[in-house]
């Protein structure tokens, strides 16, 4: 099966069948320069995504700073909170010189089960057991960071750190520290090698805690297929998706305080080191650029180095095959040796070629001369014993024995007729059937028919070529058959008859020869007649169908038989 299919038309080539031997030679090469570049694809994303990462922590540096110091605030609260909170006063004193000391914070305090801010850098007692989500904040003791954009004491957006304070075990409620939100947002940006389109900062539960000086541009900004609680989690993340305007943006996200504060830098996917998607990319079609640029220097030396050279080889062959003749010009000096050795090859064998078919054509002209001598004495001698019999004739005593020497006279004049026709054609391996028979019916009509009978005499005959073999027997069937067409026609005045022979094809190699007489009711020669046995025993010889039969008067011999085309017939002399 695989050989069918190198052998089969372009893939049957030596440009095709080189090319692909060597793709399959390099194809291990390949695939370990594909995996190769391939990790170093893989390497190079996850560097891009270490440095957006590293990029947006270096972002919001201050706020962690800020936020973490806020959370150490709290737990070194806490434990004042602890010894001073059954003395409001004091407790109040001390909140309000750690504010005021701080600069920091909005409202610093501590909130108990009961909902009381008895102890807080303001001198009021404030109840929060009526806002929501007090009560979940007190089932759930863990350090918090929310939002409020109105804070009940400040007047404006705050954000909140709520540290829980214990005594043995039991939550007694929560040190709160109040940061004014404008001032997270107010803070100086970190110099970056890079500008993102936004960094935000956002709590668990997927509120912005800050989100830099112009808040406008971080809706449109934020991821349309994800809220910000979806994005949060323990891990750091890189990831690809539209914001809400439908444009693609590259979103990293850090925590910032586990489980509590995150981070998110926004970057347009041009940003030039995340263009490594683009690098990996060439780098993945590296080992295939190689591989064609291998092939293209393969055929482009195998072109230049052979199959120019073969195919004007190959032409000098085509030539000589048509015209015998030898190139005039050899393939020339840059040619590799293996192919000047072919060429040198070639022109000793079409030399010995054209030597070898001088010999054969001046044999073949000697034996064809030979030959038609040969066909010309044969004539000639059958044309002296048809003198002799002639002779013979005159002196016959009977009119029986001069009508059984002229038949045998006829046979003899028609077997000459072939070696006439023989000798004169070229080839003398074939004898146009139709000129043949036409000269020997004129001859035996013009013995056998005088021009007062009254008969009518058709003939139409094929160009229909024979071989040596058959045309004697075919000459003497007919011979025999016009004779006994003409021993029972009907002649003289008062008489309509007719004689017609015709040759003609039936099939691509298969002739019909019918010979049709007016018989005038009397019977012809039955099987019994030397005529009637020749024409069977011709008809044998030409492997051929014989049928006659009478209608109304009317005689009808008709012969089918093989007529082989000229390529098949063979003769031997």
């Amino acid at each position: 099966m695989t050989s069918g299919f190198l052998n089969s038309g372009l893939f049957g080539g030596l440009a095709f069948r080189v090319l692909l031997f060597l793709s399959l030679a390099l194809l291990p090469i390949g695939l370990i320069a594909f995996v190769q570049t391939r990790e170093i694809a893989e390497q190079s994303e996850v560097s891009a995504e270490l440095s957006l990462i590293a990029v947006t922590e270096q972002a919001v540096a201050t706020e962690r700073t800020i936020l973490q110091e806020a959370f150490g605030a709290g737990q070194a609260l806490a434990s004042i909170v602890k010894l001073v909170r059954t003395d409001p006063e004091t407790c109040s004193s001390f909140m309000r010189t750690y504010m005021e000391g701080s600069g920091r914070y909005r409202l610093v305090g501590f909130i108990g089960r009961d909902g009381l801010m008895s102890c807080s850098s303001h001198d009021a007692v404030f109840d929060f057991s009526t806002y929501s989500g007090f009560g979940a904040s007190m089932d759930t003791p863990a350090r918090s960071v929310s939002t409020n954009p109105l804070g009940p004491i400040s007047r404006e957006a705050v954000v909140l750190v709520n540290v829980p304070v214990f005594e043995n075990d039991v939550m007694v409620g929560y040190v709160v520290l109040s940061i004014a939100q404008a001032n997270l947002n107010a803070l100086e940006p970190v110099p970056l090698d890079h500008d993102p389109v936004a960094v935000i900062t956002f709590s668990d539960e997927g509120k912005i805690l800050s989100s830099g000086a112009d808040q406008t541009r971080v809706t449109p900004q934020l991821p349309r297929d994800y809220t910000l609680k979806q994005l949060t989690g323990e891990n750091r993340q890189v990831f690809e998706v539209p914001n809400a305007e439908g444009t693609p943006r590259v979103y990293a996200i850090v925590p910032l305080i586990p489980g509590k504060v995150f981070a998110m830098s926004i970057w347009p996917i041009d940003t030039p080191f995340l263009e490594t998607d683009f690098s990996g990319r060439i780098s993945s079609l590296l080992p295939v650029l190689m591989w064609l640029a291998s092939l293209v220097v393969a055929f482009w030396a195998l072109h230049r180095l052979a199959i120019t050279h073969i195919r004007k080889l190959g032409r000098q062959m085509r030539h000589f095959a048509l015209n015998r003749t030898l190139p005039r010009h050899p393939l020339g000096e840059r040619v590799p040796h293996e192919i000047v050795a072919m060429e040198q090859s070639f022109l000793g064998m079409a030399d010995s070629i054209l030597q070898d078919e001088a010999r054969s054509e001046d044999n073949l002209r000697q034996k064809n001369i030979l030959l038609k001598e040969v066909h010309h004495r044969v004539k000639n001698n059958l044309q002296l014993i048809s003198s002799i019999m002639n002779m013979q004739i005159r002196q016959a005593p009977t009119e029986a024995n001069r009508m059984v020497l002229q038949r045998l006279q006829d046979r003899i004049l028609s077997l000459a007729t072939v070696h006439k026709n023989l000798y004169q054609d070229n080839e003398m391996t074939r004898v146009d059937g139709g000129a043949l028979l036409k000269e020997i019916v004129a001859r035996n009509l013009a013995v056998g028919l005088s021009q007062s009978s009254g008969v009518q005499v058709t003939e139409d005959y094929d160009d229909i070529m024979v071989g040596p073999d058959d045309a004697a027997p075919l000459t003497l069937l007919v011979s025999e058959a016009v004779t006994n067409a003409l021993k029972y026609v009907p002649q003289g005045e008062g008489h309509t008859s007719n004689i017609s022979v015709s040759l003609k094809y039936v099939g691509p190699e298969e002739a019909e020869l019918r010979v049709v007489n007016t018989s005038g009711g009397e019977p012809p020669e039955g099987g019994t007649g030397l005529g009637s046995r020749l024409i069977l025993a011709f008809a044998r010889q030409l492997n051929g169908e014989l049928s006659t039969r009478d209608d109304d008067g009317v005689h009808v011999l008709s012969l089918r038989f093989p007529v082989p085309s000229v390529e098949k017939q063979v003769y031997d002399y």
